[in-house]
């Protein structure tokens, strides 16, 4: 069986990215093969042992082309060992309501396979980066501008989705 490691991840304005990429140097480092890629431009799923999937979310739900990846793998993912992971700025809030909306936000995709491992990350709103009308929404949502990323999260919970999955 192959050992790579496929890390699928759909994006709006590039958080996800970064932590998709960010998990993978982490799997890497630990001499894994790890593919990098948009949900949108994986066509296969043979060539991997592990599956990490992540989405941004807007409007409470994950992106749509990332439910139609895990809808689509479904068969072939429930096979392998798998992680999802959020990004959320409600994730940013470390209280118990914070965490059971982020949580909440997975509900719909583990109806179609529940994971092994789940991760929730907090990502970064630059107005600058979304069009108007999300820009608009956002503003007038009150929703405050500003990096929350937190890499040592992120890394952590790479070096326990290694161990978790078996990698």
């Amino acid at each position: 069986m192959s050992q790579k490691v496929l890390i699928a991840y759909a994006t709006r304005a590039g958080s996800t990215a970064e932590v998709a990429n960010e998990i993978g140097d982490v799997l890497t480092a630990q001499g894994l093969a790890v593919d990098v890629i948009p949900v949108g431009k994986v066509k296969d799923l043979t060539a991997y042992r592990a599956v990490i999937v992540g989405s941004a979310v807007r409007a409470g739900k994950w992106q749509p082309e990332a439910v139609k990846f895990v809808t689509r793998h479904k068969a072939r993912l429930g096979e392998l060992t798998t992680a999802f992971f959020t990004v959320c700025l409600t994730a940013k809030d470390k209280t118990d309501e914070a965490c059971q909306k982020a949580s909440s936000y997975l509900e719909p995709i583990r109806a179609r396979r529940r994971p092994d491992l789940e991760g929730f990350f907090a990502g970064r709103m630059d107005y600058g980066r979304l069009g108007l009308v999300a820009r608009t929404i956002i503003k007038k949502m009150k929703i405050a501008e500003g990096d929350f990323l937190d890499h040592a999260a992120i890394r952590s919970w790479a070096q326990e989705a290694a161990k978790k999955l078996g990698l």
